[in-house]
């Protein structure tokens, strides 16, 4: 029971007022955009603030977490009783111990149990969490395993200790679309096969709607609303509440775009060799036009070819066999003026020792300009910025921001397409709108063309034209967005489809 909650860090009230009751065994959404107070309401309740001043009342049984102050107390309660799922396993996990190992040492930790126990419990919970031969993959190190493996090994270490609380923060942000569903799916039995209460923080509405019971929307770190999931998400009492709903991925009527082929790829592929896996077909064998002044969605899994594709249409990796074209003109000998993209985390993209308006003057320079300050105003003005932020560094703006950022880098040039690598899947629905709207609109008055890559079908059935699904590093099923949204043919597009519609509001 959280009752009059209040979080300060300094002069700012990240969680101000908040009131909420998780059952035992019951489930609790807390949604709301980057900064609305979600995360800092999970970590105090694991006493994991460090420099922030936390008043009201955390009631777990018969003690109120608030009036903690040992870091011996936290420890009997931290990972024991309440157990945390962090939104990004490879900075949880280390790098440097086997997965079976670091879920032993929780278990050994709080427990006393001895190696063998430990070993013991370690496989007995990534069993749980269905990962297949557990015995051998506990041996395995994080980065041999994938994004989901890796977060349900997350999910097994919360469960060695049979904790009552399970809190799990962004658990599948920047997941594959049918990996986030299992990872839901894992959590809801988890919760219903132990009985313990779980404690599920998204900025996506639609994540929340088939795994809680109760959800409360916050912003600017106060509830705006809360009440039966299925209640706040049919009929929502607050403004705020329809925003999130209406900033979920929607489709648009469809465009007719002419047959005009801007972009031709012909018979791509792009092979590895990587030491003990052997030859990597990345992309194996993919034909395809972009048409002029359409958005092509490129749609998949990780591993099924997408980004490499996308770096072959820029021209950044050379194709292993056939030919890419840009206006029947070698994409290597376009790269640069005339195709540009959008990388998916414009944090590392950008050099974070120049401003923002210095590196989209970069490309402006390499064309001769010898003073592009004012055209990167208008360009930044251009992707809804102001020209003031010319002289800010990329961690002084939001994720948003810097994927605007991007955007204006990209346009400098002046290109004719624009190749955007999973552009939004890191933001926070409404700002995922934003940049969705953001890139229509350019489309629209600049005449160029897009093509989007992203994991998610639902993003693309709101601003794709048509889709190209991607498995295995080959094109399984291409045509109308709607089409292929509707009436899918492959039984991989059916299973993508099927994930979407179990995690989103749609």
């Amino acid at each position: 029971m959280i009752e009059n909650l209040r979080i300060s860090f300094g002069d700012t009230r990240a969680v101000d007022d908040l009131s909420f009751a998780l059952p035992p065994g019951g489930s609790v959404g807390i949604v709301g955009e980057s900064g609305s107070g979600k995360s800092a309401t999970a970590l105090a309740l694991l006493g994991l603030h460090r420099t922030a001043t936390v008043s009201g009342q955390i009631r777990f049984g018969d003690i109120d977490l608030t009036t903690l102050r040992s870091e011996r107390d936290w420890r009997r309660i931290r990972g024991a009783r309440i157990a945390m799922v962090f939104q990004e396993p490879l900075t949880a996990l280390s790098p440097f111990h086997r997965i079976g190992d670091q879920i032993a040492e929780v278990y050994r930790l709080h427990t006393g149990a001895t190696r063998r126990a430990a070993r013991h419990r370690a496989v007995e919970v990534l069993k749980q969490v269905h990962i297949a031969d557990a015995e051998r993959r506990a041996e395995s190190y994080p980065h041999q395993f994938s994004g989901g493996m890796r977060q349900r090994a997350l999910i097994a270490m919360a469960l060695a200790c049979r904790p009552e609380v399970i809190v799990a923060d962004e658990p599948t942000t920047a997941l594959d679309v049918t990996v986030q569903a299992q990872i839901l799916d894992l959590l809801d039995e988890v919760r219903t096969t132990t009985g313990t209460g779980l404690l599920l923080i998204s900025h996506d509405l639609g994540v929340v709607a088939g795994s809680t019971d109760t959800v409360v929307v916050m912003r600017n770190g106060r509830a705006v609303e809360q009440g039966a999931t299925g209640s706040v998400l049919v009929t929502p009492r607050e403004a705020y509440t329809r925003e999130l709903i209406e900033a979920a991925p929607h489709p648009n009527p469809p465009r007719t775009v002419p047959d005009d082929p801007i972009l031709r790829v012909s018979g791509v592929r792009k092979h590895f060799k990587l030491p003990k896996r052997g030859l990597i077909r990345a992309v194996d064998g993919i034909t395809l036009d972009v048409r002029r002044g359409e958005t092509m969605g490129i749609v998949g899994e990780s591993g099924t070819g997408k980004t490499t594709l996308a770096r072959m249409m820029v021209g950044l990796v050379e194709p292993s066999e056939g030919t890419i074209t840009l206006d029947g003109v070698d994409i290597a000998r376009r790269r640069g003026r005339s195709v540009q993209m959008v990388f998916q985390d414009p944090l590392s993209s950008l050099n974070p020792r120049r401003t923002v308006g210095e590196s989209i003057a970069d490309p402006l320079r390499l064309q001769g300009v010898r003073d592009p300050r004012a055209r990167v105003s208008e360009l930044l003005e251009r992707v809804g910025l102001a020209a003031k932020e010319y002289d800010r560094y990329p961690h002084q703006l939001s994720g948003g921001m810097r994927q605007r950022v991007g955007i204006a880098r990209a346009l400098a040039p002046q290109p004719k397409l624009i190749v955007c690598d999973e552009p939004v899947s890191s933001l926070d629905v409404t700002t995922q709108a934003q940049i969705l709207a953001l890139l229509e609109d350019l489309r629209e008055s600049l005449d160029l063309t897009l093509v989007v890559v992203s994991h998610d079908l639902a993003v693309l059935r709101q601003i794709a034209d048509r889709v190209a699904v991607l498995s295995g590093g080959s094109v399984v099923e291409l045509g109308d967005t709607a089409e292929v949204y509707e009436r899918p043919v492959h039984r991989y597009t059916k299973e993508l489809i099927a994930a979407v519609r179990r995690s989103h509001i749609i």
